[in-house]
């Protein structure tokens, strides 16, 4: 059960901007792991709701990223205060702020549409119950979790199917900005795909999966096309590393 769960590490990022970050994540696993171990089932549900929200902030961080306009349309009826610690956010976990049931309406942004939220809602509403001093333990053998977490891990393939025109529509303004040697960040194809695409957007695996089977036939008459294939041969290169 456990390996199954750990599916879902491919849906969060390969890399972190900060340390601190990267060490909540870990923990976080590391609970679920250590209460799966014991045998204290709901608590390692309440350690996996957590990572999910964490792949749901990512996510919407890359909404943010990519598309800002809309992101910044979809604060509409928030408070003041509020949408302006959102749209000043400097980390995705700046997300947690809002109430989890609400922050799932940013997928919105991604053409989820209401029946859909309302399914990745009731997760929220399920480790609230779990949450609870109610004398109820509602995971209390390793099938019943294991079922919970197969049903979460459909929920997140279908958030991420969601997300796929976004990540590809970001991946290719990447490869138009990298394309010039001497105006990007690094010079080095690897350095730029790992420091920028990777690094600072919060790519998951499977995020990169979406970038490397992208076409890029678009770009035929670039004049740094030699550049772009570069780059594009280096997400593929990657995506083939991290999947061994």
């Amino acid at each position: 059960m456990i390996e199954e769960a750990g599916r879902l590490e491919s849906f969060l990022p390969i890399s972190y901007r900060t340390a601190k970050e990267e060490e909540y994540v870990r923990f976080l696993w590391e609970a679920f792991n250590d209460n799966c171990a014991s045998g204290k089932y709901q608590f390692a549900f309440l350690a996996y709701h957590m990572l999910t929200m964490c792949f749901v902030y990512f996510n919407i961080w890359q909404i943010k990223l990519i598309k800002p306009d809309n992101f910044a349309t979809a604060l509409i009826g928030f408070g003041k205060e509020l949408e302006k610690e959102l749209l000043e956010a400097t980390s995705p976990f700046t997300f947690s702020v809002v109430n989890e049931s609400s922050v799932m309406r940013f997928l919105k942004l991604i053409q989820c549409d209401n029946a859909k939220i309302g399914a990745y809602t009731k997760l929220v509403k399920d480790r609230n119950e779990t949450a609870h001093s109610n004398g109820n333990i509602f995971y209390s053998s390793e099938d019943e979790l294991a079922a919970k977490v197969r049903d979460i891990l459909r929920l997140v393939s279908e958030i991420q199917g969601h997300s796929e025109g976004i990540i590809v529509e970001g991946y290719k303004r990447f490869l138009l900005e990298s394309a010039d040697p001497e105006e990007r960040e690094h010079i080095e194809v690897h350095d730029q795909v790992r420091e920028v695409l990777i690094h600072e957007t919060y790519m998951s695996l499977i995020d990169l999966s979406f970038c490397a089977n992208c076409e890029i036939n678009e770009f035929a008459d670039h004049q740094h096309l030699a550049e772009i294939e570069a780059l594009h041969a280096e997400v593929r290169a990657w995506v083939e590393s991290e999947e061994v």
